[in-house]
């Protein structure tokens, strides 16, 4: 049997970087413990693993979920993914063009407010980085650490 909590915290620190899945890390105790686990083999071991969706098609269906219930700061957190797994800006934005048919036009709209705040700020990101510069102490994107 596969160990999915290695195989989750591989994916996970693929798909969320490091700095987010260390902070997470960092912050897990003794109430946070087994869920931050949960997450970790369930999630990210079992699901994000499975070989039938590659991590574009994953994201696609993430992005549009955490849209339809209004979990923002975990949209946020997988526009950034979504950058990472390969989906372009052109196709985050068509995925909530989309969404604002099946999961109603306000949501879509504060989704496009939030991936276009995520956005920006991935581009000065990137710019910095251009222009061999390190991103201010604590800045990666601003990725969470309480998310998945």
């Amino acid at each position: 049997m596969p160990d999915t909590y290695d195989d989750g915290m591989r994916v996970r620190r693929e798909v969320l970087g490091d700095a987010h899945v260390d902070r997470a890390e960092a912050r897990k105790n003794g109430f946070t413990e087994d869920f931050q686990d949960l997450i970790t083999r369930y999630a990210w071991g079992s699901v994000w693993t499975r070989p039938a969706l590659d991590r574009r098609m994953r994201s696609v269906a993430v992005l549009t979920a955490l849209l339809a219930h209004g979990h923002w700061d975990e949209f946020a957190m997988h526009v950034r993914a979504a950058l990472t797994n390969g989906l372009t800006t052109d196709e985050i934005r068509e995925v909530i063009l989309q969404s604002a048919v099946y999961c109603g036009v306000p949501a879509a709209n504060h989704g496009f407010a939030v991936a276009q705040q995520v956005l920006e700020e991935q581009q000065v990101l990137d710019e910095q980085r251009g222009r061999g510069e390190e991103p201010a102490a604590g800045q990666d994107g601003g990725r969470r650490a309480g998310g998945a």
